[in-house]
C-alpha cells in the first residue's frame, strides 16, 4: 500500500508533539540516578540505553529502563492509531527521535533500539515479538548486545515493509537507518573483534 496522506494538519502537529517528548523522557537517566547510580551518561560508553545501564551492574535497572524506553514508543502509536496508520507512523517516529535527540539533554540521548521496539510493538504487536525474539536469541549466541539490537531491526524493518507497508513501512525504515548511524562505533568495533561482550552470569 502506497503512502496517502489524510491526517489533519492540527493532529499531525500534536501527535507530532506528544510523541517527542514522551520520547525525550530519558528514563535511563532517570532509573539510575534514582537508585544512586549517579549520571549514567559518566559511566561506560555514556549513553543513557539500556546496554550502558547494564553496566551499573544492575539487571534490574536495565530490564526497567528497557521496558520504559519501549513503552514510551508504543503509547504515542496507539493513540496515534485513532486518527489511521499516517498518525500512528509520525507518533511512533516522533517518540523515537524524540528518544535519540531529547532536548533536554542537548539532543545527545540513546540509539534508539528500545524505543525502536516499543515503536514496533504500536504498529502490530507480532512485530515487536519478533524483535524481541530475534534480538535476546542473536545477543545470547554472539554475546554481543548490539549484533543482536542491529540485526533485529533491520529484520523487524524489513517485515513490517512486508506486512503493513504504508506509513508504518516508511516509518520504520527512516529509523533503522538512524539506529545504524548510531551504531556506526559499535559496528566498526564489530568489524574489528574489538566490541565489548555482554556478560550472562549472575
Amino acid at each position: 500500500m502506497d503512502p496517502v496522506w489524510s491526517l489533519a494538519p492540527l493532529p499531525g502537529l500534536l501527535l507530532t508533539i506528544f510523541g517527542y517528548l514522551c520520547g525525550s523522557i530519558p528514563f535511563g537517566l532517570i532509573i539510575t540516578r534514582l537508585a544512586g547510580h549517579g549520571d549514567i551518561r559518566t559511566i561506560g560508553s555514556g549513553n543513557i540505553g539500556t546496554t550502558n545501564v547494564l553496566r551499573t551492574g544492575s539487571k534490574k535497572l536495565a530490564a526497567a529502563t528497557l521496558v520504559a524506553d519501549a513503552i514510551k514508543g508504543t503509547i504515542p502509536v496507539l493513540i496515534g492509531w485513532r486518527w489511521g496508520a499516517e498518525a500512528a507512523a509520525i507518533a511512533g517516529l516522533a517518540a523515537f527521535l524524540g528518544h535519540v535527540f531529547p532536548v533536554w539533554l542537548r539532543f545527545k540521548g540513546g540509539k534508539g533500539v528500545a524505543t525502536f521496539l516499543g515503536v514496533m510493538f504500536g504498529f502490530h504487536w507480532p512485530l515487536g515479538l519478533l524483535f524481541l525474539v530475534l534480538w535476546i536469541a542473536i545477543a545470547y549466541f554472539t554475546r554481543y548486545s548490539s549484533a543482536g539490537g542491529l540485526s533485529a531491526t533491520a529484520l523487524t524493518a524489513l517485515a513490517c515493509i512486508a506486512s503493513l507497508g504504508g506509513w508504518p513501512a516508511l516509518a520504520a525504515i527512516i529509523m533503522g537507518i538512524i539506529v545504524f548511524i548510531a551504531h556506526r562505533e559499535n559496528i566498526s568495533r564489530l568489524l574489528k573483534g574489538e566490541e565489548s561482550k555482554i556478560k550472562l552470569g549472575k
